[in-house]
This record gives structure tokens, C-alpha cells and sequence, in this order.
């Protein structure tokens, strides 16, 4: 099937639904959607009627019903689907963050002596973080890396926070400290 063009509202009512999703493993209400991406419940549901038509999602029938997302959502919006992720251990201003887990990393700038910045994409909302949060994230599952930096800019379409690096290193650098 090939790919449709989203908009950027039903890339973000996707997104929604998929991260959702995953956190419950159950059909998702719309008006869980329409509350997590602060938009009119109707809006939600005219535009899960075109995402339906898109066969992006599957409607589940029922008072236990809702939304779940097919496999062709996950690939409009270029997420590896999992049935078991790692868990990539989150952190925000000191204390640990639930109900996410880092996706990709991607280190930018590394070039630079006194700037790297890193975008980090999440499954789940990134909502509760804000410009100037202190993050860490890490260490990750294959290499150990750990990063630490200040939030410049959240993406919360994208399950994104863009992070100004402080610090960076892996689980050999650690132990050997």
C-alpha cells in the first residue's frame, strides 16, 4: 500500500493514537486523543473517519472500544513497531519520567566543540517537558549511552525534544571514572 500524505492534524492525531496505544495496549476513546493533543472531541472523530478510510486505523466497536492503529499508521509516520522495546530510563530535572521511552537519538552537531545539540524522539507524550528542562536520558541498551542537556525546544507532534548536550558518554567511559 503506499504511504498518504498526512496533514500535520492527522499526523498529530496518529501520532496520539500510536503513543497511547502503546501505553495501554487497548483500544484508545477519542476523547483521550482529543484531551492529550488538546483538541474538540468531534474533530477527533471527523478525522479518525478519513484515517479509517486511509485503513490507518481500525475502529473497535463496543463500550470497551475506541481506536487502535494498523500497522500502515506505523509506517506513515516512520515508526518501528515492537512487540518488546528496552526501556531507555528518562529523567527530568532530577526525578525519573513514566510513560516514556526513547526511540532514536540523533546527535546533530557533534562537530562542534561548544554545541551539541541532539533531537530525541520518544513513544509516548512529551508534553509534560518544557524549554529548559534538565533531561537525561540513557544509558541505552547496546552501547551504554548516556546524554545530559537542557530542553531548547519540544516538537510534541513529532514525540521530539530537541536537547542542548552537556554531557555524553558510554557505559565504558563510566565505569572507568
Amino acid at each position: 500500500m503506499a504511504i498518504p500524505e498526512l496533514t500535520s492534524s492527522q499526523k498529530r492525531i496518529l501520532r496520539s493514537l500510536v503513543d497511547l496505544s502503546s501505553e495501554s495496549e487497548r483500544a484508545v476513546r477519542g476523547e483521550l486523543i482529543a484531551e492529550d493533543i488538546d483538541r474538540n472531541p468531534g474533530t477527533i472523530r471527523n478525522q479518525m473517519q478519513s484515517l479509517r478510510a486511509l485503513q490507518l486505523v481500525e475502529g473497535i466497536p463496543g463500550p470497551k472500544g475506541g481506536y487502535k492503529p494498523t500497522a500502515n499508521a506505523y509506517e506513515a509516520l516512520d515508526i518501528e513497531e515492537m512487540d518488546e522495546a528496552a526501556q531507555v530510563p528518562v529523567e527530568r530535572n532530577g526525578g525519573a519520567v513514566d510513560g516514556v521511552n526513547v526511540e532514536e537519538i540523533d546527535l546533530a552537531t557533534v562537530h562542534h566543540p561548544d554545541l551539541c545539540r541532539a533531537a530525541v524522539t520518544f513513544r509516548g507524550s512529551v508534553r509534560r517537558f518544557s524549554e529548559s528542562d534538565r533531561v537525561t536520558v540513557g544509558p541505552t541498551p547496546s552501547t551504554g549511552l548516556r546524554l545530559s542537556g537542557t530542553v531548547d525546544a519540544v516538537k510534541a507532534d513529532e514525540s521530539t525534544l530537541i536537547l542542548s548536550v552537556g554531557q555524553m558518554n558510554t557505559a565504558a567511559e563510566q565505569s572507568a571514572g
